[in-house]
């Protein structure tokens, strides 16, 4: 295809919104950073607008590099991708620099990359792959365990660098799965176990025990008429329980004491008002504060004054909604789901089973991103430390969420072609 040819072929839709959202999270990346006593200029590269914009400029220059590409490479080497990933995320546990408590930045000199954010463009690939070329049924047990793995590798070991946020990102991958054809009481079962695991934290677990035993001796009086089922009743209420008493255990020994106080203010934010739930209180008053129309730009007296902390990347949505407002705030959030909605519909034309699924976790992981950073930000979620998708300052992020979405646009570019080997 010649480069006119690709040029017409692309989707400018979704390129129109990955503009808008670059410059418009560099413009307020500034805002956040804007210090009223100090002359800064949008420019200067010692702020992180500035910093931001090197890593714009860098990242147009992967995704020329991205058009230049041939469309089969995605195909021809998910695998070698996925690999080189998951060795980087074993190599960086052991030579990487910890940074806020997680052991996932490689350092050389002024450059710092985290491998977590490319892992998850070889996640998607690596599982479209696997579940294009399989020759069994996506609702086969042994695919379906074998995709589980495929997502599940990078979150142990992101886990292990004590990145849990990056690591809980790939659990989005689920949808994919559940797309082409899991069965959906998995997608239910796993929704349950986050549940109960939030009533653990609610609920006296005597309460919860009991209520189990009830319910256990209601479906063998009322579902569990042979033995085959009884047996799966019992197993099923035992494992429920066994949960339940092990919630302890998850909190007090899998996650760090930042961790737990995070999961633990999101069901009290006024327990450690002044420790870790200073961030999350600060950011509802900042949004609150926005009103409407919100107080204007670079006029925002929270982000002035630096209350939120993380305002240029985590918190970047409190920039937003101070100074924008509702209407700010709603924009925002609309051009997001039109991106969404937009990717839903170019992964369901395509022609190759390998873009669709690729197509499919690229909505996945941008959906996982944006809404859990934004329910961080109004307290709806435990801060987990994920940044808002082409909004947020951060280069690897930056270059991690456009190789992303570039390489499905170029896969769509090309839908009409036959999906061959090199």
């Amino acid at each position: 295809m010649r480069n006119d040819q690709l040029i017409n072929k692309l989707d400018w839709q979704v390129i129109l919104i990955y503009l808008i959202l670059v410059f418009g999270g560099w413009l307020n990346i500034y805002a956040a950073d804007y210090d009223p006593d100090v002359n800064n200029g949008i420019l200067n590269f010692s702020m992180s607008s500035g910093k931001q914009l090197i890593w714009i400029g860098s990242s147009f220059l992967l995704i020329a590099l991205i058009m230049l590409l041939d469309f089969r490479f995605y195909d021809s080497f998910a695998y070698i991708i996925y690999g080189i990933l998951i060795f980087l995320l074993i190599v960086v546990l052991i030579f990487g620099k910890e940074v806020a408590g997680s052991k996932s930045w490689f350092e050389l000199g002024a450059f710092k990359f985290q491998p977590a954010e490319f892992t998850k463009f070889a996640a998607a690939l690596g599982l479209a792959k696997y579940l294009s070329k399989s020759t069994r049924k996506s609702s086969d047990l042994k695919v379906q365990s074998i995709g589980f793995l495929f997502i599940g590798l990078p979150m142990i070991l992101i886990i292990l660098q004590g990145d849990l946020g990056s690591a809980m990102v790939f659990g989005s991958l689920i949808l994919v799965m559940f797309r082409e054809g899991m069965h959906p009481l998995i997608l239910i079962l796993g929704l349950g176990v986050i549940i109960l695991f939030l009533l653990t934290l609610l609920v006296s677990q005597t309460v919860l025990l009991i209520g189990i035993v009830v319910v256990t001796l209601l479906a063998l009086g009322l579902v569990a008429k042979s033995p085959p089922k009884i047996a799966i009743v019992l197993i099923a209420g035992l494992l429920t329980a066994g949960f339940i008493r092990s919630v302890d255990f998850i909190l007090t020994d899998v996650l760090k004491p930042h961790q737990q106080k995070r999961v633990m203010s999101l069901i009290n934010p006024n327990a450690d008002p002044l420790g870790v739930g200073w961030n999350v209180t600060q950011s509802k008053i900042a949004i609150g504060s926005g009103g409407l129309t919100g107080k204007g730009y670079l006029e925002g007296t929270q982000t002035k004054f630096d209350f939120v902390p993380e305002q240029t990347t985590d918190f970047i949505f409190c920039t937003i909604g101070e100074e924008q407002g509702w209407i700010g705030s709603f924009l925002l959030v609309a051009l997001f789901s039109t991106l969404f909605v937009r990717l839903i519909y170019l992964a369901e034309r395509q022609k190759s089973s390998f873009a669709r699924i690729y197509g499919y976790g690229v909505a996945s992981i941008l959906f996982f991103h944006f809404a859990v950073n934004i329910a961080m930000t109004i307290g709806l979620f435990p801060v987990i430390g994920i940044p808002l998708p082409f909004f947020s300052y951060g280069g690897s992020s930056l270059w991690g969420f456009s190789i992303l979405l570039f390489s499905f646009l170029k896969l769509d570019a090309h839908r009409m072609q036959v999906l061959q080997r090199w």
